[in-house]
């Protein structure tokens, strides 16, 4: 078993998010390209975004810290502190309007 301090990861990633010239940072938190199931911690600082993209399979973003937008087509969700959100299979974009952090699950179906 192993056990993470996701509070731990929040303030690591939101200070490297701060200091880095894309205005975000990441970590695995579990997972990876040879699991299904993916859990990666993102943090943005205030102002940045995540550009539109495309929904790889089943994605929910879990808000940790700060408050966030979830973009699709006209469509708007904010999101707080202990916010769920369901990611659209379309289109999206995330976009930081405070310094945030998120908690990114994606399961990815095999080919």
């Amino acid at each position: 078993m192993k056990k993470v301090s996701l509070d731990a990861l929040v303030g690591t990633q939101i200070a490297a998010a701060t200091a880095a010239s894309s205005r975000r940072a990441a970590v695995a938190v579990y997972g990876g390209h040879d699991l299904a199931l993916r859990q990666t911690l993102i943090a943005l600082a205030a102002g940045a975004e995540l550009s539109e993209h495309n929904n790889p399979g089943e994605a929910t973003v879990h808000v940790l810290s700060g408050r966030v937008e979830l973009v699709s087509g006209s469509n708007v969700w904010c999101g707080m502190s202990g916010d769920f959100l369901i990611v659209p299979e379309a289109p999206h974009s995330l976009r930081a309007m405070t310094d945030a952090a998120v908690l990114l699950t994606t399961v990815v179906a095999s080919a």
